[in-house]
């Protein structure tokens, strides 16, 4: 508006037109995607979880059951005894399910106590010094034939270059032997196995189950655990 603007503009420079051949990868068709193979859980890898004729009831509530049972032994031991009934409160409260009724609480705890304070089971609750426990330990590897497998060990113990990975187990109808074991679970601790391995390098890997029905633990030996991993179905879930 107040500008002093000549009387003709200045003729702009013209603009060269260039022709550009397109390249030949638009032509191309797209590559195909790399298969995308999701986590498996180790527990999804087949198999039966219980004991062939193992006898019927309340499935959801024997899955309940176990679940509460495997948090108090995954923080009662090491706690002095005296505050358990507290922290089982504390605990359950807390839980999938919620507080239940008091002769269940008491139901829970006696047999956590049973299980801990067991003598055969000194070597997965006695901690001799030098040891590390890990609880509830979280495990993701990839394994051959499988994928990535995730996995959650309830209680793996330390000891120099020697691992004994636990699982518990609350089913009231236990094997004799670590053949009879139903192969879900085998399968599972496989591929736990397997795992650990590759995370600890030259270490011995000892896997077993803890029966708490029975306060057994059960060693599996490597042969069992092949022979279940070997007929495993490479892409079990569908992946």
């Amino acid at each position: 508006q107040f500008g002093d603007w000549p009387e003709a503009a200045p003729e702009s420079p013209r603009s060269a037109t260039v022709t550009l051949a397109a390249p030949d990868w638009l032509a191309a068709p797209l590559p195909a995607m790399p298969e995308k193979r999701r986590p498996v859980a180790a527990t999804a890898l087949g198999g039966a979880k219980v004991m062939a004729g193992a006898g019927a009831g309340d499935a959801d509530a024997a899955m309940l059951f176990g679940t509460r049972l495997h948090l108090l032994l995954e923080h009662l031991p090491g706690r002095d005894p005296a505050d358990w009934p507290a922290l089982a409160r504390d605990l359950l409260a807390d839980a999938e399910g919620g507080l239940p009724e008091p002769a269940m609480q008491e139901q829970l705890l006696d047999e956590a106590q049973a299980v801990i304070f067991a003598p055969d089971l000194a070597e997965v609750f006695t901690i001799p010094e030098g040891a590390e426990v890990l609880r509830e330990l979280a495990l993701a590897a990839p394994l051959p034939g499988i994928g990535t497998m995730l996995g959650k060990i309830d209680r793996l113990v330390i000891t120099g270059d020697r691992l004994l990975a636990v699982d518990y187990k609350s089913n009231r109808d236990v094997p004799a032997d670590p053949g009879a074991t139903p192969l879900g679970i085998l399968r599972q601790m496989a591929a736990y196995r397997a795992a650990l391995r590759l995370i600890w390098p030259g270490h011995r890997v000892e896997m077993a189950v803890l029966w708490t029905a029975t306060r057994r633990l059960m060693p599996l030996p490597d042969a069992v655990l092949d022979g279940a991993i070997a007929g495993l179905d490479p892409d079990p879930a569908g992946a």
